[in-house]
């Protein structure tokens, strides 16, 4: 198979390249491992700034008439006391508000629209499993699908696949690992209409429980230091259940359908980054040129915005037939992605790291805190987080043509 660019990876940022660059007349193919995007615990917030981007594309209405749910202001409970301190009302983007969409009804919307255009081609049950070469340039990817080994032949390969990316591994390329005090557990409550209609994020008792609100469950992540699943587990069950209803008591009714380990699913986290995110041919972005941590579930927003970058630098070459800046995209993104990674580490490394530490000091109650009384009786500081989750540090619009 030949194409212009190969793009291994079927999630947001892969599928989001691949849909602008086929849109635009670039012949691309993007490979995806499973049968379908059907995944339990994936990021599925989709902000203000991805939103704006759909806007540009002309797909709002449509997208927005797939099941979801909207948020415009969100709090934090901390000992039961609310403390208000997001509000996405006045976030300068045309949809003012977080929308929770499953991430397979995302992709599946883009695969959609995407395979419309004739230079779109969505491999399915394809996994890339290393590079092809030439001297020192990458022509392409190897691949594996549902009739064998593959060779795709490409001016450019794009890494999306992941933070355990295998074209990442195979590149060798240097990465800064910037660790994680902790690693999450997710799992689903049932919800009930007289749940509160908030986001909220629990913190009680040395815990951090997040309930993220769907229309018939809530998402929830319950926050554990670094490798500490196996000694929640030797606990037991009923011990998990039990923290959870003295955490969020209006759930404490429910938490029996958590009926085995094989309900909660961990994810480790971990946040870096590459140093240098190409080589001669080859071009990494997302999560496998820089994970992310889940805090302000902003993981797939970047993903999103190195796509609509990379279109948009990548495009006026790979159209023209010429070699494309691959390190224009480093630095075009760069700037975001370590200010975001910056300000999830502070919080993680301080705030949550500090809570976590206090799991065992005697059931004392955290101290009063401060930052969140200002949100509270300042409503205008809401308008700074909003803006930092909502929007971020660089966004990006679409620049590519429609062909």
């Amino acid at each position: 198979m030949n194409v212009k660019v190969a793009i291994a990876g079927g999630g947001p940022a892969g599928m989001v390249l691949g849909f602008l660059l086929a849109r635009a007349g670039i012949e691309v193919a993007v490979l995806e491992k499973h049968a379908d995007f059907l995944r339990d615990f994936r990021g599925d917030t989709i902000h203000p700034s991805t939103l704006d981007i759909i806007w540009e594309l002309g797909l709002l209405d449509a997208f927005l008439a797939l099941p979801h749910s909207e948020i415009t202001q969100f709090s934090g409970i901390v000992n039961d006391k609310a403390y208000p301190f997001v509000d996405l009302r006045h976030v300068p983007t045309h949809c003012k508000f977080l929308a929770f969409m499953p991430q397979w009804d995302f992709l599946n919307f883009l695969a959609e629209r995407g395979r419309r255009y004739p230079a779109f081609h969505l491999l399915m049950e394809t996994e890339a499993i290393g590079t092809l070469e030439e001297g020192a340039s990458v022509t392409g990817v190897r691949a594996v699908g549902p009739q064998g080994e593959i060779e795709i032949h490409a001016e450019l390969t794009v890494g999306a696949d992941g933070r355990h990316s295998t074209l990442r591994t195979a590149a060798q390329l240097p990465v800064t690992d910037f660790g994680a005090p902790i690693d999450v557990l997710w799992l689903r409550l049932p919800r009930e209409t007289s749940d509160p209609g908030q986001v909220f994020g629990y913190i009680k008792n040395g815990r951090i429980f997040v309930m993220l609100m769907r229309d018939t469950y809530w998402q929830c992540a319950y926050v554990i230091p670094k490798g500490g699943f196996e000694t929640i587990k030797a606990r037991g069950l009923d011990a998990f259940r039990s923290g959870i209803a003295q955490q969020t008591p209006f759930v404490a009714d429910r938490v029996g359908s958590l009926q085995s380990w094989d309900d909660v699913k961990l994810l480790t986290v971990q946040v870096d980054r590459l140093k240098k995110w190409y080589c001669d041919g080859l071009l990494f972005i997302g999560d496998a040129a820089h994970a992310m941590s889940p805090i302000g579930g902003v993981g797939i927003n970047l993903a999103v915005q190195d796509a609509v970058a990379a279109a948009n630098i990548l495009y006026p070459a790979l159209s023209a037939g010429t070699a494309p800046d691959l390190e224009a995209v480093q630095r075009r993104r760069t700037f975001p992605t370590v200010m975001t990674q910056n300000l999830q580490l502070v919080i993680q490394n301080t705030f949550m790291s500090r809570i976590l530490r206090s799991a065992d000091a005697s059931g004392q109650p955290a101290k009063r805190p401060l930052f969140l009384e200002a949100f509270k009786y300042f409503p205008l500081l809401r308008r700074i987080p909003a803006r930092l989750i909502g929007v971020g540090f660089r966004p990006e619009h679409v620049r590519t043509p429609a062909v």
